[in-house]
């Protein structure tokens, strides 16, 4: 088996509130959609995803109540200050404001309208040794 590429399906209420916020300030873009479902991609390495609304069939049953909870999507990359200032600069909540921990890594969050975090990461020089 060769993998061709890598896609999380994320269980939220509101499809289209978190599609728009993807295509919006994360640049996804849509690759299908239909009723309670949306598949979303980018021309880069990132994570394609897809938006299941609660409750759609196609979750095994007793997955189907879940809500995306407990999991953080993250962005691994460079330039993330300026990814920060530019999604400050477009209203977008930082809910976690950026902080570099002492084994290198820098990073900051976001949460989408359905409550799914977002973590941008950039590896750094550590400013202590770990």
């Amino acid at each position: 088996m060769q993998i061709t590429a890598s896609t999380v399906s994320l269980t939220v209420d509101d499809v289209a509130a978190s599609q728009r916020f993807f295509t919006s300030h994360l640049g996804y873009v849509e690759q299908a959609a239909a009723e309670g479902f949306a598949s979303l991609t980018r021309d880069d390495a990132a994570v394609d995803i897809v938006l299941l609304a609660r409750g759609t069939e196609v979750l095994p049953a007793d997955q189907r109540d879940q809500h995306a909870a407990g999991l953080i999507l993250a962005f691994t990359g460079t330039g993330i200050e300026g990814e920060e200032k530019r999604l400050r600069a477009e209203g977008v909540d930082i809910t976690m404001p950026m902080r570099e921990e002492p084994w290198g890594e820098r990073l900051f969050q976001i949460t989408d309208p359905n409550g799914v975090v977002i973590q941008f990461v950039e590896w750094v020089t550590p400013s202590e040794p770990a």
